[in-house]
């Protein structure tokens, strides 16, 4: 019976290991970057420390951005109120007059910032392709970067096992 016990405690050992390993992989600190916001303020890359933050990459040019972006404010509502926050960044190519109304006509409830000079989209992997949506955890790391619109329901089971996290 203690060898049956002793191999269970082993394998859960080591599947637990992996887990970790697994879990682990691919997370890279969020590079240091300045976000000058529609209001004039700034916001730091140290700032989103202590939150789940979806940094979202977008231009009202890009069809794809406008059709995600219902779902966007849909998430963070969902969450906001559990440690939860999103970040949009609009493109250096985008008329700051053109986000300035997308941003008023559609009333998106969180902070939204214009890379004018391109260097946020830089540092965050030269981000070309819009929507391009990064999901950074509580200390400051990247755990997961999205092309495109992303899965909804998979980005749901991301952000509530991060909000879990301690």
């Amino acid at each position: 019976m203690k060898k049956v016990i002793y191999a269970a405690a082993t394998a859960l050992a080591l599947a637990v290991g992996v887990g970790v390993v697994y879990l682990n992989t691919g997370v890279s600190a969020a590079p240091a970057s300045t976000f000058v916001l529609l209001d004039g303020s700034k916001k730091s890359t140290e700032d989103l420390k202590g939150k789940v933050t979806l940094v979202n990459f977008w231009a009202t040019s890009c069809v794809t951005c406008v059709a995600e972006m219902p779902k966007v404010i849909a998430t963070y509502d969902k969450y906001k109120g559990q440690g939860y926050d999103t970040l949009a960044v609009a493109m250096s190519y985008d008329p700051p007059s053109y986000v300035v109304n997308f941003v008023e006509t559609r009333k998106l409830p969180f902070k939204v910032a214009i890379d004018n000079t391109g260097a946020v989209a830089q540092a965050w992997g030269d981000v070309k392709l819009t929507p391009t949506t990064y999901v950074v955890n509580k200390r400051g790391e990247i755990v997961k970067r999205y092309v495109g619109e992303p899965d909804f329901a998979e980005l749901h089971k991301l952000i509530e096992k991060l909000l879990a996290e301690a």
